[in-house]
């Protein structure tokens, strides 16, 4: 069972610049995919972004440029740069986790069985 501990997040400008992080536990497998999702009110869940064990990085195609995840493999904590905010990035994001026996694909429309509680991100134009 993973368990997520999530910070950031809050309110900013149009083009301003947050950075979420998200400390999880219980994980402790070789083989995994990390990652983020939103999901704005009235709005389907989107996948913004993943990692895999190989630090191989997954974006969608709307914060390519803009959103940088990374992990730090010392700590189990999993980060997101958001940079160059848009009023259309305004969600909860939600830290994620998937552990495998094997290497899979990592995409960043991952369907995640395990996920944290979520932080607010609001862009005001």
């Amino acid at each position: 069972q993973v368990e997520f501990v999530q910070s950031g997040g809050g309110s900013v400008q149009s083009g301003g610049s947050l950075k979420l992080s998200c400390k999880m536990s219980g994980f402790t497998v070789r083989h995994y995919c990390i990652g983020w999702f939103r999901q704005a009110p009235g709005n389907k869940r989107e996948g913004v972004a993943t990692i895999d064990g190989n630090g191989e990085a997954s974006y969608r195609e709307s914060v390519k440029g803009r959103f940088t995840i990374s992990e730090d493999k010392d700590t189990n904590t999993l980060y997101l740069q958001l940079n160059g905010l848009r009023s259309e990035d305004s969600a909860k994001y939600h830290c994620a986790a998937e552990q495998f026996l094997a290497p899979l694909p990592c995409p960043y429309n991952y369907r995640f069985s395990y996920w944290g509680p979520g932080t607010e991100v609001t862009v005001s134009s």
